[in-house]
């Protein structure tokens, strides 16, 4: 067989025409290689949406490669030749193709990284891994920001990207607004009365039907509800919903972003995670863009920040904090907590009113937004104490934008504190009085969220009290939480005694 030049291996979350391992790509020599691998659709029961979403977006943007004269070599998921992992895949194309060399942009979790290191042996051909210029921040300058400094907080390095990137910058170099951070006006409860802009939603084509019907035959155990699937698979459509985003949502964005409200998913969110965690949207693009739309008067400046700190500052962050404390960071559990999921995580059935609504609605559209994770779904895991090896796990597989290097983080430091406050400065634990203002669920509950202890009382508010009885030792050098546990030692004991009995008899309960 004839010697090729390179071959270009492609993962599912890389789909992008600038992705690093494909820069300097000859369309008469060198082969792309991309493969549907049954080990990364079933490492955890991913939610059936998220599977269909990676490879229709793989077998799309295959396809944007072939139209531009590249050769593609493509393996299904119902191929009878495929092997089902990514070293077997690359070894048995290096010897379909005999290429000189394997070109491949590093991956996105440390599992895949790891299982890197082998290819070149088993390939027997040299494999160059070349760095993921798609982010903004390099490992390199998160490692030499962090380098030194105490704690690691998401503020400061945002400022730095702030700096670095100009984004939101006056010429002087202070921050447009005279603020670094306008979230103190995130935070306004949804009125009733707002209409809210339809969600982005895009009809399956032929190809996308495919992987449907595929991913309805193989993966039937999975939690989550395949249909309707509506999401965009293309970069076109990714950025139809993006413009859709910025018209229509990104005015409103920044009063209510914290808010929920019933059965009302997408509120003003932009629901583009999936879309640039796979390579559909390029980051610094939607922030540039975002930040064009406060220069010509269309969006509020606390919308349009708020939108770049979850993006600039939240994303790039986490990432950095995963990639500069793996592995050990996933082993972490500060708290001690050890409770299993209860059963309701993956049916949505509990009369918690809050849970049943986020649950229910990851259930049918893979998606929720970060207060619902955070503040719903993961403060009951922090003060219920569910062992965050599981939580973790259940994060990565009912959303579609889950990937470890983005949920890990989000999940182990922000929402649970199992790393004893690398990223979070206290633990984000809340009674159910910030539900009830931040929602509409409470109205819709047979809980009472007036209420701590007796019939009728809101789980989150004797289970809130008891977590901070159960950590009050581990807490009590914690500056952030001194006023919070002066209120605790204040309690009278028979009070305290009464909320912790109702919270070990509601916690024996779960199944």
């Amino acid at each position: 067989m004839q010697q090729r030049g390179a071959l270009r291996f492609v993962l599912g979350d890389q789909l992008s025409r600038d992705l690093s391992s494909l820069g300097d790509l000859d369309p008469a020599a060198d082969v792309v290689l991309m493969t549907e691998v049954m080990g990364e659709c079933t490492y955890v029961r991913h939610h059936p949406k998220k599977i269909v979403f990676i490879l229709s977006a793989m077998r799309h943007f295959a396809q944007v490669l072939r139209d531009k004269g590249i050769n593609v070599d493509y393996r299904t998921l119902d191929d009878p030749h495929n092997t089902h992992s990514f070293r077997s895949e690359l070894v048995a194309a290096v010897r379909r193709h005999a290429p000189e060399r394997v070109v491949v942009t590093e991956p996105g979790e440390w599992r895949i990284w790891e299982d890197m290191q082998s290819w070149e042996t088993a390939c027997g051909v040299p494999v160059e891994l070349r760095p993921d210029d798609r982010f903004i921040a390099s490992h390199r300058f998160f490692s030499t920001w962090a380098c030194g400094r105490r704690q690691l907080r998401m503020e400061f390095f945002y400022r730095e990207m702030r700096k670095r990137t100009g984004l939101l910058m006056e010429d002087s170099g202070e921050p447009v607004g005279a603020r670094w951070n306008f979230d103190a006006d995130n935070r306004r409860r949804l009125p009733d009365s707002l209409q809210l802009p339809p969600p982005s939603r895009f009809a399956a084509d032929v190809s996308t039907r495919a992987v449907i019907d595929l991913v309805q035959s193989r993966f039937t155990q999975h939690f989550g509800d395949v249909e309707p699937f509506e999401f965009a698979v293309s970069a076109d459509d990714a950025e139809t919903a993006f413009s859709q985003f910025l018209r229509n949502a990104l005015p409103h964005f920044g009063d209510y972003q914290d808010a929920m409200r019933q059965n009302a998913p997408t509120l003003y969110h932009a629901r583009i995670g999936l879309y640039l965690n796979a390579g559909l949207l390029d980051p610094i693009d939607v922030c540039r863009r975002a930040e064009a739309e406060f220069k010509a008067g269309r969006a509020p400046l606390n919308a349009v920040e708020g939108f770049i700190r979850q993006i600039l500052g939240w994303r790039e962050y986490v990432r950095g904090i995963y990639w500069l404390k793996m592995p050990g960071y996933a082993a972490t559990n500060y708290l001690g907590a050890s409770r299993p999921l209860p059963a309701f995580w993956w049916t949505g059935e509990t009369e918690m009113n809050c849970l049943a609504q986020c649950i229910g609605q990851t259930k049918r559209e893979a998606y929720a937004h970060h207060i619902q994770r955070l503040m719903v779904t993961g403060n009951f895991a922090l003060l219920a104490g569910l062992a965050p090896k599981e939580v973790c796990e259940w994060y990565l597989i009912v959303y579609a934008d889950a990937y470890e290097w983005v949920e890990l983080p989000n999940t182990q430091g922000m929402a649970l504190f199992a790393d004893g406050g690398i990223m979070a400065s206290k633990p984000y634990a809340a009674s159910g009085k910030y539900i009830d203002r931040m929602s509409d669920y409470c109205r819709h509950c047979q809980y009472d969220v007036r209420r701590a202890t007796g019939p009728g009382a809101c789980p989150f508010n004797f289970l809130y009290w008891n977590f901070l009885a159960e950590n009050r030792d581990r807490l009590r050098s914690n500056q952030r939480m001194t006023l919070i546990l002066k209120n605790l030692d204040q309690m009278p004991a028979e009070r305290l005694a009464a909320i912790r009995e109702q919270a070990q008899a509601f916690l024996n309960g779960l199944q």
